[in-house]
């Protein structure tokens, strides 16, 4: 299969099973992962995120997302200099400390439990995975090879619903960038990996190196996960991050009223290195060495406006 399912569980148990992983993570940077333990956690955050994005649109705007306030919720924003068919809801993991820079719906506690228990155990899950893609990429050398890890404290999660519909007024429309043709256009993730559940409706598509765009099909039961940039560069390019974008509802034969989908990013640490392993670059590294902060700032800049450029991309980093 182009998009593998590999077994959480019984990979951890027996690595001669990561041969499909290792293959898709070459050609395009995707698998489904089953048996990974969250499915109460899972359905818990469906529900409230259904919830939440059924609400009008008064009530989820008050807890808009700003560029000084990048967490809550957000309905225009770019992909590609173009605007995407969506709406969105991002927050990190909750501190108790006073610095919470998450936005949370007033009276809706549910919502705040749900997405906190959410993002625990997808934490949890990610690193499991990621040590599962190192020993799939290193094989018998993974005893030497230093892997580089992800941080739940830089990490994100973001709440989708693509509608069929604009959720902007005309008025609103008038003053922003004008729909692409994709619900969410044509991008990679900067960070580590992604652990990414989507409804049964179906639109995520992926760039296959050998088959151009093929459909990542949804699998009940299963996380969906997808490889950044991130990884791309500590593997030398021997992994690949995956190029993938969202068709719009409007074009699914099955007549759906809109998709909801969670994306959990994995991404390096505030103060990590981007560079490629010694042990697999040797004399030949494809990239220079450059900072996670320096390029998810580089990254998120024009997801508010159209800075008249493409954002930046891990090309940019090319020796």
């Amino acid at each position: 299969m182009l998009v593998p399912t590999i077994d959480l569980e019984a990979a951890e148990k027996d690595v001669s099973v990561l041969a499909p992983l290792d293959a898709a993570c070459r050609d395009h940077g995707f698998f489904l992962l089953r048996n990974h333990g969250m499915d109460e956690a899972i359905e818990q955050m469906w529900s409230a995120a259904s919830h939440f994005f059924t609400q009008p649109s008064e009530i989820k705007r008050k807890v808009l997302r700003t560029e000084s306030t990048p967490l809550g919720y957000y309905d225009r924003e770019l992909t590609k200099r173009k605007r995407d068919l969506k709406e969105v809801f991002d927050y990190m993991q909750s501190r108790v400390d006073g610095s919470d820079r998450n936005q949370w719906p007033v009276d809706q506690p549910e919502f705040c439990d749900a997405m906190n228990r959410f993002f625990t155990e997808a934490s949890s899950v990610a690193e499991r995975t990621l040590s599962l893609v190192y020993r799939a990429l290193a094989g018998d050398g993974i005893s030497g090879l230093s892997m580089p890890e992800g941080e739940p404290r830089t990490s994100t999660v973001r709440l989708n619903y693509y509608p069929v519909a604009d959720p902007l007024s005309d008025e609103e429309q008038s003053e922003v960038a004008e729909l692409g043709d994709m619900a969410l256009h044509h991008h990679t993730d900067p960070g580590v990996l992604t652990l990414l559940l989507q409804d049964m409706t179906g639109g995520l598509q992926t760039l296959s190196r050998s088959d151009g765009w093929i459909d990542v099909t949804p699998e009940e039961g299963t996380i969906v996960v997808n490889l950044g940039d991130s990884l791309q560069v500590w593997s030398n390019d021997n992994y690949r991050a995956a190029v993938h974008r969202v068709v719009p509802m409007a074009s699914l034969k099955n007549g759906s009223g809109g998709r909801f989908s969670t994306p959990y990013f994995y991404n390096p640490k505030s103060n990590a290195v981007l560079e490629p392993l010694s042990e697999l670059s040797g004399d030949a590294p494809l990239y220079r060495s450059f900072t996670w902060r320096e390029y998810i700032k580089g990254r998120v800049d024009d997801n508010y406006t159209d800075l008249g450029e493409e954002d930046i991309q891990i090309e940019q980093y090319r020796v």
